[in-house]
């Protein structure tokens, strides 16, 4: 069965319908334009876009942000818009992340998930993330992080 849904590279005017799958899962924690913007340019080889609907009227829901650094790699953030969870666009997206890193020779994947966010870690641990220190008061309303890595 064909997917419902294309991963393909961020493009500039994809940057509101971003922001909008941004708002709509993280609310007053999620990041801003001038963020994504600089993003774009620092990472844009590794910024992601789900695309979802028919060929015709394709729209975002979902995004990737990874970026990297020698052999290691970031997961800065992953979201997919609330009313098209559970497709697997997130699995798509960080599948397609992960193959992007290994033809880059890139050995170690991290990332950070709030202590609270069991089934975000859950789907980290799913694909092979180890947890790894806890970092107090890492977000801005002061919830811990878990830092977490995966070994490509």
């Amino acid at each position: 069965m064909p997917s419902r849904h294309r991963i393909r590279l961020m493009r500039q005017r994809d940057l509101d319908a971003i922001l909008l799958v941004e708002h709509t899962s993280f609310g007053k924690d999620a990041y801003d334009r001038k963020l994504f913007a600089e993003y774009s340019h620092t990472c844009g080889g590794l910024f992601l876009i789900a695309e979802g609907g028919p060929t015709r009227r394709r729209r975002i829901c979902g995004y990737s942000l990874t970026c990297t650094r020698g052999d290691r790699a970031e997961l800065v953030s992953i979201a997919v818009d609330p009313s098209s969870r559970g497709q697997g666009i997130a699995s798509s997206l960080l599948e397609s992340t992960l193959r992007r890193l290994r033809r880059r020779n890139v050995e170690r994947l991290s990332l950070m998930v709030r202590v609270t966010n069991v089934a975000a870690r859950r789907f980290y641990e799913k694909y092979g993330f180890q947890k790894g220190r806890i970092v107090r008061g890492y977000y801005e309303d002061g919830t811990d992080g878990v830092a977490m890595r995966k070994l490509l």
